[in-house]
C-alpha cells in the first residue's frame, strides 16, 4: 500500500501523471528552465519558425521576454574566436583543469579576461571536468585545536609519502613524493619498482644537498619512514621528524592532496608500458605542476614559475608552442 503524502506535498500519483511546477519533469521531457535571455530568445525564434501565425509580440508575452531584449543583437568581440581557440587548446592540454585555472593560464599569456567570460565560453563549448575532485580532509579537531605543525616559510616543513601504480603488463611501480608544504612545490618524485629506507635516504640526501636541510619532515608511520636508521640520520643532520597519528591521513593533508592531483591528472589517464616511460612522463608532469599549473591556494600562481622576461608572466607569443606546453626536463 503506497504511503500517503505528507501535508504540503503532492502525491506520488500526481507527480507521476503530470509535472509539478516546483519539481523536475518526471518524463525528462524538458531541457531546463528558460532562465537566461539567450535561451528565451532562441525559444521565441523557434516558436515563430514552427508557427508563422504567432507574432513576436505574442510569443514574447507568453514567455515573459521583453521585446527590447528579444530584438537586442548580441555584440561579438573581435577576439572571441581567438580566445575560444586558446581556451579549447588549454583545456585539451590540461584536461583536469577547470575554467578558473584556465583563466589564470590565459592571463599569464597576456589575455585581459576574467573568469566569467571564460566560463561562458566553457559552457557554450560543452567543456567540463569529468570527475569530481575529492574533498580535502580537516586539519584541526572539532574544537578548533591545532593537531599539527603548520609551515611558516620555505624549508620549514617537508612532507613525503608513497603512491603505487602499475605498468600495462601489471608490474608494480612505487613513487616517493616529496613536497615543501609552504611553497607547495614538488621537490622530487622517485620512481622505482620497489622503494626501501635506503632509497628514502638517498632521495633526501640529494634534495638537501641542492636545497638545504628542512627543520621538520612529516610522514606517516610506514616502515620505510620509521626505520631506526632513517630517524637517526634525520636527527644527525639537524632536522626533526613529524609522524602523524596512525589512521589519520588528513594530518599529512598537503602531501595527500598532492598525491590525489598526481593520480587524478596523470596516473589515471596514462598507460605506462615500461618503467622508463613512467619516469619520463612523471618527471614531465612534476615540472608542469611546479612551473605552469595554477595553484588555487597561491592565488592561481604556480608554486615555482619558470624565469621569464616579466616576473610572474609568460611570453604571450611563445606560450602555445609545444616546448612551452610541455616543459623541458631538467
Amino acid at each position: 500500500m503506497p504511503e500517503r503524502a505528507r501535508e504540503g506535498e503532492p502525491s506520488s500519483q500526481a507527480c507521476g501523471l503530470r509535472p509539478h511546477p516546483g519539481q523536475a519533469d518526471p518524463q525528462r521531457g524538458s531541457r531546463g528552465k528558460l532562465l537566461s535571455p539567450s535561451r528565451r530568445r532562441q525559444c521565441v525564434e523557434r516558436i515563430q519558425r514552427a508557427h508563422p501565425e504567432v507574432s513576436e509580440r505574442r510569443a514574447c508575452r507568453a514567455l515573459a521576454q521583453p521585446r527590447s531584449t528579444q530584438r537586442h543583437v548580441p555584440r561579438v568581440r573581435d577576439d572571441e574566436e581567438a580566445l575560444k581557440a586558446d581556451v579549447i587548446t588549454l583545456a585539451t592540454r590540461f584536461g583536469r583543469y577547470g575554467y578558473r585555472r584556465i583563466t589564470a593560464l590565459l592571463q599569464e599569456i597576456g589575455w585581459q579576461v576574467n573568469h566569467k567570460r571564460v566560463e561562458r565560453i566553457w559552457r557554450r563549448e560543452g567543456l567540463r571536468v569529468p570527475m569530481k575532485q575529492p574533498k580535502r580532509g580537516r586539519l584541526w579537531l572539532g574544537d578548533s585545536s591545532i593537531i599539527r605543525l603548520r609551515p611558516e616559510h620555505v624549508n620549514h616543513v617537508w612532507a613525503y609519502d608513497f603512491v603505487a601504480c602499475r605498468t600495462y603488463s601489471g608490474k608494480p611501480i612505487r613513487l616517493l613524493t616529496v613536497i615543501d608544504e609552504w611553497s607547495r612545490e614538488c621537490l622530487a618524485i622517485k620512481v622505482a619498482p620497489r622503494l626501501r629506507s635506503d632509497d628514502v635516504l638517498a632521495t633526501l640526501t640529494e634534495l638537501m644537498v641542492r636545497r638545504g636541510v628542512p627543520e621538520y619532515i612529516r610522514s606517516d608511520n610506514g616502515p620505510e619512514f620509521t626505520a631506526k636508521r632513517v630517524r637517526d640520520w634525520i636527527e644527525r643532520i639537524g632536522a626533526k621528524t613529524l609522524f602523524i597519528e596512525p589512521g589519520s591521513p588528513w594530518e599529512n593533508g598537503y602531501n595527500e592532496s598532492f598525491n590525489g592531483k598526481l593520480r587524478d591528472e596523470l596516473l589515471n589517464g596514462e598507460i605506462f608500458y615500461t618503467l622508463r616511460e613512467a619516469e619520463v612522463l612523471i618527471e614531465e608532469w612534476r615540472m608542469t605542476y611546479n612551473q605552469v599549473r595554477p595553484h588555487s591556494s597561491l592565488g592561481y600562481r604556480p608554486p615555482a614559475p619558470a624565469a621569464t622576461n616579466v616576473p610572474g608572466r609568460l611570453h604571450p607569443d611563445a606560450w602555445l608552442r609545444p616546448q612551452i606546453l610541455r616543459p623541458t626536463l631538467t
